[in-house]
C-alpha cells in the first residue's frame, strides 16, 4: 500500500487492547451499537483559524468612540479601526447575537440567529503551539507534550466506528492518548493529499499478486510473535483501513476539480476556483466528509496567516478572519440545504460546528501599528443542541480581562467562574450523553449554552 504513510502515522498512535480482525464487518458493528455510541444522529466540525485572531475585529469589538486613541490609558484598550487599510465605513454590525465586528462576514449577517458567542475565554498561554493544544484537548500542555486526547479524539471514539474515517483532520492538531484505534485523527494536508490516500494506487497490482501479499501479510499477522506486539497489530489495523478507504470510492465526493455538474456547482458555491489549498476548499472538503457518510468528526483549517505583530494586521488580520467565516457560511449554507436522510430534516440539524483560534491579539496596538499575543479569546458554537443569537460571557472593559461567568446564566457574576476551553468541550460532550467527566476535563458544561 503505497503513499499511504499518512495513514499509517495516524493510526498507529494507539496502543489499545485491539485485535487484527476487528475491521471485520461483525466487530465494527458491535463497536458502533455499543452503549457509548449514544448519538447516532450527531456530527462535529471544527474550524480552527491559525496564528490568533484579533476579536476587536470580530467576535468582540468595542466602540472606537468609547475605547479609542484618546482613553487608551484609561481602559487599556485601543479599537483602532481608523487605522485599517481599506477598512469598513461601520466596523461593527448590527447581528441577532448583538454588536459583532464587521470581519465576521457573512457568517454573521446571515446566520447569527444560529450562533452562540463565546467571549472572555481564557487560553492561559501566549504560545501559538501551546494554545492550539489548549484548545483541541481543553487541558494545558505538559511542556510541549498535549495531554489527553483531542475533543474529537473522544467524540469520534464515543459515536462508533462505523464510518470509514471516524475523525478527519486537515492542517489542525489531533492526539489520541487513550481512545480505540479507530477514532485517531487522520491527517491530511489538503483536498489533494485526502484523494491521494482514498485512490487506487496507479498502476495497480494484479488480483492475483495482491491476493497472495495480502494473505502473507495476515498470515504474519497472526502470528505469536505478531499478536504480542502493539507495533505489529496497530500496523495490521492501519493496513485493512488503508484497504477499506480505497476499496469504498469515496475519492468521488472530494474530486472538486472533476468536470461535472456537482462539483461545478460546489467549486461555484464556496468559491475556491481551481485552487484547493485555501480554507474554502478545506471547508467544502469537511462538509462533504459529513454528508457522504465518510466521517463523524472533521477538523480544519479555515483561516491562516493571523499573526499580525507589525503593520500587517492594518492589511490582513480583518480580511483573512473574514474569508474563514465566509467560509463557514457557505459550509452552512451546504449543509442546510442538504437533506438528512429521508427525515425532512437536514444536515445543518444535526452538525455541531466550533471556531476557535489559538489566542487572540493585545488590545492595544504595539508600536509597530501590531498586535501582540493576548491570552483572554472568544469562541464561537453552532449546531442543533445549541441556543443561538446569544454571547455568553464577557471580557472586561478595562484591559480586555477575562470576566467571571455563571454557567447557568452566561452572564457575568462574582461567583461564576473563568471561562476556559475545557468549558466549551464538556458542553459538546454533553449534547452526546459523555458524563461523568471521563476525560478528566474538571469542569461543568456551559449550560447557557444549551437548548
Amino acid at each position: 500500500m503505497k503513499r499511504r504513510d499518512v495513514l499509517t502515522s495516524a493510526l498507529g498512535l494507539t496502543a489499545g487492547a485491539m485485535t487484527s480482525n476487528w475491521f471485520s464487518p461483525w466487530v465494527r458493528a458491535a463497536v458502533a451499537a455499543e452503549p457509548g455510541a449514544i448519538a447516532a444522529d450527531r456530527y462535529f466540525i471544527f474550524c480552527y483559524f491559525s496564528g490568533g485572531w484579533d476579536v476587536l475585529l470580530s467576535l468582540d469589538p468595542r466602540d472606537p468612540i468609547e475605547f479609542g486613541a484618546s482613553n487608551v490609558e484609561q481602559t487599556r484598550i485601543y479599537a483602532g479601526y481608523e487605522l485599517l487599510q481599506n477598512g469598513p465605513m461601520s466596523p461593527i454590525i448590527d447581528t441577532a447575537c448583538g454588536p459583532m465586528g464587521y470581519y465576521t462576514g457573512d457568517l454573521f449577517t446571515q446566520h447569527s440567529e444560529k450562533i452562540a458567542v463565546v467571549r472572555g475565554i481564557n487560553m492561559e498561554t501566549l504560545s501559538h503551539d501551546g494554545g492550539q493544544k489548549r484548545f483541541t484537548t481543553g487541558k494545558a500542555p505538559s511542556g510541549t507534550q498535549a495531554r489527553g486526547s483531542s475533543a474529537a479524539t473522544w467524540l469520534a471514539s464515543k459515536l462508533g466506528a462505523a464510518n470509514v474515517i471516524p475523525n478527519l483532520v486537515s492542517r489542525a492538531m489531533t492526539f489520541n492518548a487513550d481512545q480505540p484505534a479507530y477514532a485517531s485523527g487522520i491527517k491530511v494536508a489538503s483536498v489533494e493529499d485526502l484523494l491521494r490516500a482514498v485512490r487506487p494506487n496507479d498502476p495497480a497490482l494484479s488480483p492475483a499478486i495482491a491476493a497472495q501479499l495480502n494473505a502473507v501479510l495476515e498470515e504474519t499477522a497472526q502470528c505469536p510473535e505478531a499478536l504480542k506486539s502493539t507495533f505489529q497489530q496497530n500496523a495490521a489495523l492501519s493496513r485493512a483501513k488503508s484497504a477499506e478507504m480505497v476499496a469504498g470510492g469515496i475519492d468521488t465526493a472530494f474530486d472538486f476539480l472533476a468536470n461535472k455538474p456537482e462539483m461545478l456547482a460546489v467549486r461555484d458555491h464556496y468559491g475556491f476556483g481551481n485552487n484547493l489549498n485555501t480554507g474554502a476548499a478545506r471547508a467544502a472538503m469537511a462538509a462533504r466528509a459529513v454528508m457522504s457518510g465518510v466521517s463523524r468528526c472533521v477538523s480544519v483549517n479555515v483561516a491562516g496567516g493571523l499573526d499580525t505583530h507589525d503593520d500587517n494586521w492594518t492589511r490582513n488580520q480583518g480580511p483573512r478572519q473574514m474569508s474563514g467565516f465566509n467560509a463557514i457560511a457557505r459550509m452552512v449554507e451546504d449543509l442546510e440545504s442538504t437533506e438528512y436522510g429521508n427525515t425532512g430534516s437536514t444536515w445543518m440539524d444535526h452538525t455541531t460546528i466550533v471556531a476557535y483560534s489559538e489566542f487572540s491579539r493585545t488590545p492595544r496596538v504595539n508600536m509597530r501599528t501590531g498586535r501582540d499575543h493576548w491570552l483572554v479569546s472568544s469562541s464561537m458554537v453552532m449546531g442543533p443542541d445549541i441556543k443561538g443569537g446569544q454571547v455568553i460571557g464577557r471580557s472586561s472593559d478595562v484591559g480586555m480581562e477575562a470576566v467571571q461567568c455563571d454557567l447557568t446564566t452566561g452572564q457575568p457574576s462574582d461567583t461564576g467562574v473563568i471561562l476556559k476551553p475545557e468549558h466549551i468541550l464538556q458542553t459538546l460532550f454533553k449534547t452526546v450523553n459523555i458524563t461523568g467527566d471521563p476525560a478528566d476535563l474538571r469542569v461543568d458544561p456551559i449550560e447557557a449554552l444549551l437548548k
